[in-house]
C-alpha cells in the first residue's frame, strides 16, 4: 500500500533527520519535507502562538496542511506535550503523538510514546553562576536553551541558544536592559537530541501498528481500539480496574476481533482488588 510512494514529513523542525530512515527501510517510502510548512503557526512551545487543538489534532492538521502544499496524498506528523507523567506522581515526561495519514486509502494510523527521558525545564535566573548551573542540568550545549523576558512575556526571546558564548552574551545584554531572564530547555526537535530519540521510538510504534493488518481485508493499522477493564480478583472473584480485553477494530470494513487477557493472566492479585485492598 505505501511501498515506492512519496510521504511527507510534516515538520519544520528537521524531524526528517530521525522519522526518514524508519519510515523508508520498514514501508519503502521515498520520504519529501515542504519549505512552505510552518507548523509553528499550530502552536509554539514557548507560547507566542497558544497551541488551540490536542496533539493527535495538532499532528492531523500538519499534515493536512502539507499535504495541501506539497501535493502530496501521503504524510506523517508529529506533535509533543511535557508535564506531569499522567501516571507516575512527581515525575516529568515527553508525550509524543505520531500520525500517518493516506489521503488515497482514507486511513489514519497513530501511535504514542510517552518517556521520562526528557529535560524539560524552566527556571528564573538573576544570574550567571544560577544560568550555568541550569544549563548543565540541561544537558547543555548539545541541547538548545531559550531565554527570555520572563515566563510569560515572550516580546523578547531568543531560541536555539547552543553554544556557552551566546548564552552568557544574551544573558548579560539582558541585563544590561534590566530584564528579567527566564531560561528554559527549547522542546524543538532539531535542538533536543533526547527528544528526538523518543520521536523515533513513536515511530517504531507506528510502524509496528501499520504492519499489523486486518485479517478480513488486510488493511493496515489493525491494533487496539478499545481497552476493557474487569480482569477477576484470584481472591474474591470481584472485577478489578486490570484489563480484562482488547478490541480490534478495522477503520475500512469495520471487521472486529475481541482478545481476552492480553497480559497473559486470566486473574489479578488480591493487592489490586478495591474490594479486598480498598
Amino acid at each position: 500500500m505505501f511501498e515506492g510512494r512519496r510521504i511527507l514529513i510534516a515538520s519544520k523542525h528537521k524531524k526528517e533527520d530521525v522519522l526518514a530512515p524508519l519510515l523508508t527501510k520498514s514501508l519503502g517510502v521515498i520520504p519529501v519535507t515542504c519549505d512552505a510548512l510552518d507548523t509553528d503557526q499550530l502552536g509554539t512551545f514557548t507560547g507566542e502562538i497558544e497551541r488551540v487543538n490536542d496533539p493527535l489534532t495538532t499532528a492531523r492538521k500538519k499534515c493536512e496542511l502539507g499535504m495541501e502544499l506539497s501535493g502530496t496524498d501521503l504524510a506523517v506528523a508529529s506533535e509533543g506535550s511535557f508535564g506531569a507523567h499522567p501516571i507516575i506522581p512527581f515525575a516529568i515526561a515527553g508525550d509524543e503523538m505520531i500520525i500517518l495519514v493516506d489521503k488515497k486509502n482514507k486511513i489514519e494510523i497513530a501511535a504514542r510514546e510517552i518517556t521520562t527521558a526528557t529535560n524539560f525545564s524552566g527556571a528564573a535566573v538573576d544570574n550567571e553562576t544560577a544560568l550555568r548551573s541550569f544549563a548543565e542540568q540541561a544537558l547543555f550545549p548539545s541541547h538548545g536553551l531559550i531565554l527570555s523576558e520572563g515566563q510569560k512575556n515572550k516580546q523578547h526571546i531568543t531560541k536555539g541558544i547552543h553554544s556557552w558564548n551566546v548564552l552568557t552574551e544574551t544573558f548579560h545584554s539582558m541585563k544590561r536592559q534590566q530584564m528579567e531572564t527566564y531560561v528554559e530547555t527549547d522542546m524543538r526537535a532539531m535542538f533536543n537530541p533526547t527528544r528526538m530519540k523518543a520521536i523515533g521510538k513513536a515511530c517504531e510504534k507506528l510502524i509496528e501498528k501499520i504492519k499489523s493488518t486486518c485479517p478480513n481485508c488486510h488493511c493496515p493499522g489493525f491494533s487496539v481500539s478499545a481497552v476493557q477493564e474487569g480482569l477477576p480478583c484470584s481472591l474474591c472473584g470481584s472485577e478489578t480496574r486490570s484489563t480484562l480485553l482488547h478490541r480490534y477494530v478495522c477503520q475500512k470494513c469495520q471487521h472486529e476481533e475481541i482478545k481476552r487477557y492480553p497480559n497473559n493472566k486470566q486473574e489479578e492479585d488480591p493487592m489490586f482488588c478495591d474490594y479486598c485492598n480498598p
